[in-house]
């Protein structure tokens, strides 16, 4: 969670519960402002069309990420001073010179904005967030200007509900909404909402509730922004029953965006709860899958605070990401070098796995001290195309413990396939032709070195470094690899505990092998291989959750594999395990040992090793 500086209690960040804004323990009060000039038939300063939002994952730069760093000489006036006007149009600047060539354009200002210093809000008269005029004496309309005059595109930030600080005993009227006061538009009781209980929830079976939102979303239009991220919003957020139910909030703000006449991008924060993935696709053009990047320690992040925890939480998500919306991974900070907090291995596994991700490409570094390393990082032209492109998200193969092959296959028959090695020391990684379907010989591509690295048979092995990466685009020049499939469900097959065959509409044959749990075991007898030898074997599998299941062949011992979430219990994927098989029939087993195990749909074996 993010503190409230100066408040009566202020909280830390802990390091895998942040989140955005703040936990607001301040005394409830209205500041109140002049109302903002800006009226309904101002012109936007930017001209696009509703259709170039989020077509790509979209780049840039946010503020977020220097404002909550204890890095030496960042935030010289208290924590979260960083965020000015002077630094922010200074990034811009620097954006425009050195990154805009290569595909980004936003600049994104984060929590804060309408804060001082000592984090006490300031609101206009119809309780919006207005402008502090120390951090921004000109005003939130200026620095868009600024941008916009760059070639460049805007983005501001709010928490989701009514700031409890903005309720003004219920007195404060809305804007264009006759009637209508803070008191119309929150829930009788005042109860709270978002990630930090820092509004009230907002009641949209009241009509002045949109109102307020049509207010908001109005000035921000009037001042020419082109993105909103919208934080604390649950379910997500490290919060879940009604109280901090926000779809409503999010299709009120699509709605008041749209009548604005203006695309504005819609981001969601944070932790998004996955099983509202189809409102998050519905309402918005973004949410963040997971937690804060940012280490909130004397670096921007730490390998091990949370970059490599998406390894784990991206590919639930995958099938989600697409245009018009995207998994959101938050923050790419590979610029700054020792201000990152990361070794070069670390740098690149971390953008790797964003672009692979179709992660927006959005940077929190400081883009005037960028390092010869992070700018190759950042502008290399090959990883941004595989980014931007038509290609989908990369999602894990063959995930075997610390080293790991993920891959996609491109439209024009190629595949990208990334190698991660996330243990602490140095490791060889094997991707092998038959987990992508093909076998024989393949060109390879080396993407962040940008040269041919020339014919593989089979596969090919890379030495990395501990959190090392490579990153290649592999085009087959070999036949597709024939498999034999076999179902779990199968009469022939034997289970074992608590194991047994379940209906599944998505999976072959509709059934599937499930309760694999404590002892459960599933043993596929009368598995062929036509000579003995080493097999990449698919193992299609449901898993609403990650989980490890013990693989072994025969009386030989076995193999720990932790399979990625499928995203839901309804949902089959498809990972691949090396396994050495005898020449004839053998029997493959599939054990819970001591834990929960994914269900099973079937596997496929290649005729030939």
């Amino acid at each position: 969670m993010r503190s409230s500086p100066g408040s009566a209690v202020s909280v830390r960040p802990a390091r895998r519960t942040t989140g955005a804004l703040l936990v607001l323990a301040l005394a409830a009060g209205l500041t109140s402002l002049a109302p903002a000039p800006a009226g309904a038939n101002a012109p936007a300063s930017l001209t696009t069309t509703s259709t170039d939002v989020a077509a790509k994952p979209y780049m840039g730069w946010t503020s977020w990420s220097m404002q909550s760093s204890k890095y030496p000489g960042l935030n010289p006036d208290g924590d979260y001073s960083y965020l000015t006007e002077k630094n922010v149009l200074k990034q811009a600047d620097a954006m425009a010179a050195k990154l805009k060539a290569y595909g980004y354009e936003y600049v994104n200002i984060d929590a804060g904005w309408w804060r001082d210093m000592a984090w006490k809000p300031r609101f206009d008269a119809y309780g919006r967030q207005a402008a502090d005029p120390v951090r921004f004496p000109r005003g939130m309309k200026a620095v868009a200007d600024h941008i916009h005059a760059k070639g460049l595109k805007a983005g501001i930030y709010l928490p989701v509900g009514l700031e409890k600080e903005a309720y003004g005993e219920g007195k404060v009227p809305v804007w264009n909404a006759e009637g209508c006061t803070t008191a119309d538009i929150v829930h009788g009781d005042l109860r709270t909402t978002n990630g930090w209980d820092s509004a009230y929830k907002i009641d949209f079976s009241r009509p002045c509730a949109q109102k307020y939102i049509d207010s908001q979303a109005r000035m921000f239009a009037d001042w020419g922004y082109d993105f909103l991220k919208l934080d604390g919003v649950g379910p997500g957020s490290f919060k879940s029953g009604e109280n901090y139910d926000n779809v409503a909030d999010v299709a009120a703000w699509q709605k008041a965006i749209a009548a604005t006449g203006r695309p504005i991008h819609l981001e969601l924060s944070w932790s998004l709860d996955i099983g509202h993935v189809a409102d998050w696709k519905k309402y918005s053009n973004g949410w963040r899958i997971d937690t804060d990047v940012e280490c909130y320690c004397n670096t921007l992040v730490s390998w091990e605070n949370s970059v490599d925890d998406r390894f784990d939480d991206v590919p639930a998500w995958t099938r989600h990401a697409g245009p018009g919306g995207w998994n959101d991974l938050d923050s790419l900070n590979v610029g700054n070098g020792e201000m990152d907090g990361l070794t070069k291995a670390e740098r690149q596994s971390y953008a790797t796995l964003w672009a692979i991700s179709k992660s927006p490409l959005y940077t929190g570094d400081d883009l005037t001290r960028l390092d010869a390393y992070g700018l190759s990082l950042l502008t290399n032209r090959e990883v941004i195309a595989l980014n931007q492109g038509g290609t989908p998200p990369a999602r894990p193969v063959t995930p075997a413990g610390d080293q790991q092959v993920w891959g996609a296959r491109n439209p024009d028959g190629s595949y990208t396939v990334a190698l991660f090695n996330l243990g602490d020391a140095p490791a060889a990684v094997t991707a092998d032709w038959p987990a992508f379907g093909f076998t024989g010989k393949a060109k390879v591509r080396d993407l962040w070195n940008r040269e041919n690295l020339g014919t593989y048979h089979n596969r090919i092995t890379q030495a990395l470094p501990a959190h090392g990466s490579r990153l290649f685009t592999v085009t087959p020049q070999g036949p597709a690899q024939p498999k034999t499939a076999y179902e779990a469900e199968a009469a022939g097959n034997t289970l074992g505990g608590n194991a047994s065959v379940a209906d599944c509409g998505s999976c072959s044959g509709g059934k599937k092998v499930g309760n694999l749990y404590l002892g459960g075991k599933l043993a596929m007898n009368g598995v062929h291989a036509a000579k003995a030898g080493r097999y990449v074997v698919d193992i299609a599998y449901v898993s609403g959750d990650a989980r490890t299941v013990r693989i072994s062949v025969g009386d030989g011992g076995f193999t720990s594999h932790k399979l990625p979430s499928t995203g839901d219990w309804g949902t089959v994927e498809t990972v691949s395990v090396p396994l050495t098989l005898k020449a004839g029939a053998n029997t493959i087993t599939f054990d819970s040992g001591d834990g929960y195990a994914p269900d099973i749909d079937r596997i496929r074996v290649p005729d030939a090793s």
